[in-house]
């Protein structure tokens, strides 16, 4: 399982994943509140990218990106065309 340090490395991946196959994709969330840590997972059972982050700053653009592939999921209109707009 990949940890991605970088959080633009691990949005493109993550969005790369996502739109090969969007029906197999799950995106987790997972708070830790005895050590602090926010980690994001999005996998295919085939791949598994992993991001894990102890920065409050963080947790604005998990959520923001979060909320985007949830858009994204229920969206009736071209799923890719919808990425590369936001």
């Amino acid at each position: 399982m990949p940890h991605y340090q970088a959080w633009e490395e691990f949005t493109r991946a993550a969005e790369k994943l996502y739109l090969a196959d969007p029906m197999k994709v799950r995106v987790v969330l997972k708070y830790r509140h005895s050590d602090g840590n926010l980690c994001i997972k999005v996998t295919d059972d085939v791949a598994c990218l992993l991001y894990r982050t102890d920065q409050a700053q963080d947790v604005k653009k998990i959520e923001k990106f979060h909320s985007q592939l949830m858009r994204l999921m229920v969206a009736k209109e071209s799923r890719s065309a919808a990425m590369e707009t936001d």
